[in-house]
């Protein structure tokens, strides 16, 4: 199984615990408001990520999940071209 990191945007506070408890500094604070006015966390780098789930344990919002997903969804999807 594949796993797929998600952070609820408009339900993050900005308070940045996930920011600091990440041990491979995949999150950062953004830049853009939410619809809430605060600075969400986002994945600035998304390939770092362990899936150690330790951004959504500290989370005070849950605004951060980490599901599975199927194989098939998490690899590159490849379209083969004919030749005329």
């Amino acid at each position: 199984m594949a796993y797929e990191h998600t952070i609820d945007t408009d339900g993050c506070k900005g308070c940045g615990l996930c920011v600091t408890v990440c041990p491979k500094n995949v999150l950062e604070i953004s830049n853009d408001v939410n619809v809430k006015g605060y600075f969400p966390a986002y994945q600035a780098r998304t390939e770092d990520c362990i899936f150690c789930a330790i951004c959504c344990t500290m989370c005070p919002d849950v605004a951060i999940t980490i599901s599975e997903i199927e194989a098939e969804a998490a690899a590159p999807k490849q379209t083969e071209v004919e030749d005329e």
